[in-house]
């Protein structure tokens, strides 16, 4: 059983260890970048941290008692794949600088032939996507974007190399990387512009720094990390069940949360006039609630101005709104996120008799479980359509997915089935069902990220333990397996050729 992960960050390292523990030895992980570690490799800018407490936002199987604080900036959540990798024998399963443009199921070898951008061609029976929703930056379609004179560039794709120092700054979106790296930068610039299309509600951050007194607590009674992990997660899955029109505690938590987030507001924003432009109209949890201390104050500094106005046009000397004013700057960020509902949209995929992924996902993604699709054997999916969280750590989802992936390698290389994939009705009836119970949650009643037209592609409409214990077991049931061995598989481990 040949099988091929891509990516390396959270989910596609999670998945090769679950498919080790399953017998799965012939497994290689593909990685674009140089390094393993996803979104918090490429993430680098000024302020970049995880927005969910660091003991639920990290592997079950690998808690650490080390963290220095609550919230972990980037470079230790880094620091800590990398470890977890080492320490766990992935690290070796990956191949570095490999990013795949195609992957072709050839129904007659049952199995896929992936190729990557340098030419290199792997052989696989099995293939895992764990490429995230957050890992394409999305950069406006604005006119004029590429006659910006001085340097522009995304959050995602900090340049390093440029000197922030005396320079004037515009910062596009309000978003959960622009509360971050807003603070990050603010003491440096000489102004900052920042243009927000609506705010977003944004509460204290309850961080705290851990000690060594802390630490040496954890390690001699790792219950105790253990039992935070557990409140937080039910705590996360009250939010969750709040984000569902129908839950009983809706309103309550509602009306709390904005509470809390005027009052937060109130407190570090003095100007009526400023104040009004970043109090939300939206319902709460349509867009990701936020959780930052420096934001506003930063917002409210004397050489920083929020800016309503849509944006028109970037021209050489700055941004353009629409309401005819220039808003000259030396250096332009994007903090405009990604695009999410693009799902593997840098790698054409072709199924079963030709059938290309994009063109079956161009009315919008969906997959059984958000894993498996029809006409796509042997390809599964770590955090696919329908399986993004509006709160709560998606790690959890991402482990669900791997140990039910895992079992159906496990069955495949058992068996000697050529190929499993899931029933077209079974797929129909799951579509369905995410539509109907999605149109009740918060994020069918504003515009967002999480959102594609009139959809809802990313987000799972449950409770994180719904989500685990659907997941638990395969239901054999779902899924057309085939037994036919006419045509055998080469024999030969995952191949690499020029």
């Amino acid at each position: 059983m040949r099988v091929v992960v891509i990516g390396a960050g959270f989910g596609g390292l999670g998945a090769a260890r679950e498919l080790l523990g399953a017998g799965v030895d012939d497994v290689v992980v593909l990685e674009r970048g140089d390094d393993v570690g996803g979104v918090w490799r490429d993430n680098t800018y000024p302020g970049a941290a995880c927005d969910v407490p660091s003991p639920l936002y990290s592997w079950s199987w690998a808690p650490n008692p080390a963290w220095s604080r609550r919230y972990a900036d980037q470079p230790e959540i880094l620091d800590y794949i990398r470890r977890v990798a080492r320490d766990e024998g992935l690290r070796d399963l990956v191949r570095t600088g490999q990013s795949v443009c195609e992957a072709v199921w050839d129904d007659e070898r049952a199995s896929w032939r992936l190729t990557t951008t340098d030419g290199t061609t792997y052989d696989a029976d099995v293939v895992v996507s764990a490429v995230g929703q957050l890992s394409e930056p999305a950069v406006p379609r604005i006119p004029g974007v590429e006659t910006f004179a001085g340097p522009a560039f995304h959050s995602a794709q900090w340049r390093h190399d440029v000197d922030l120092t005396g320079c004037r700054v515009a910062v596009v979106g309000t978003g959960a990387s622009a509360v971050q790296l807003v603070p990050g930068i603010v003491d440096d610039v000489a102004s900052m512009t920042v243009f927000q299309r609506s705010p977003t509600w944004v509460l204290p951050r309850p961080d705290t720094v851990y000690g060594a007194r802390h630490h040496r607590l954890l390690r001699r009674l790792p219950a105790l990390l253990a039992a935070e992990r557990r409140a937080t997660f039910r705590l996360t899955e009250l939010y969750n069940r709040a984000l569902s029109g129908r839950s009983v505690v809706t309103r309550p938590l509602s009306a709390l949360i904005r509470t809390a987030a005027r009052a937060h507001l109130r407190r570090h924003v003095a100007d009526p006039a400023l104040r009004r432009a970043l109090t939300p109209t939206d319902p709460v949890g349509c867009k990701r609630l936020l959780f930052a201390d420096e934001w506003y104050p930063a917002l409210a500094r004397e050489h920083v101005e929020l800016v309503t106005q849509p944006v028109g046009a970037v021209e050489p000397g700055g941004v353009r709104t629409e309401d005819g004013r220039l808003h000259e700057a030396d250096v332009l960020i994007w903090g405009t996120g990604f695009a999410a509902t693009d799902f593997l949209r840098s790698i054409r995929v072709v199924g079963r008799e030709g059938r290309v992924l994009s063109e079956t996902w161009s009315e919008g993604a969906s997959a059984h479980l958000g894993v498996t699709v029809p006409g796509f054997p042997n390809l599964f999916c770590v955090y696919g359509p329908h399986t993004n969280l509006g709160g709560s750590s998606i790690i959890g989802m991402l482990e669900a997915q791997a140990r039910w992936i895992a079992q159906v390698a496990r069955r495949l290389a058992a068996t000697g089935a050529r190929s499993a994939e899931v029933d077209a009705t079974v797929a129909r009836r799951w579509e369905q069902e995410m539509d109907e119970r999605l149109a009740d949650t918060v994020w069918a009643r504003c515009d967002s990220w999480y959102r594609r037209g009139t959809t809802v592609p990313t987000n799972w409409p449950g409770r994180v333990a719904e989500y685990h214990q659907r997941l638990a077991r395969v239901d054999w049931d779902e899924l057309v397996l085939d037994d036919h061995r006419e045509h055998p598989r080469a024999d030969q481990s995952a191949a690499r050729t020029p």
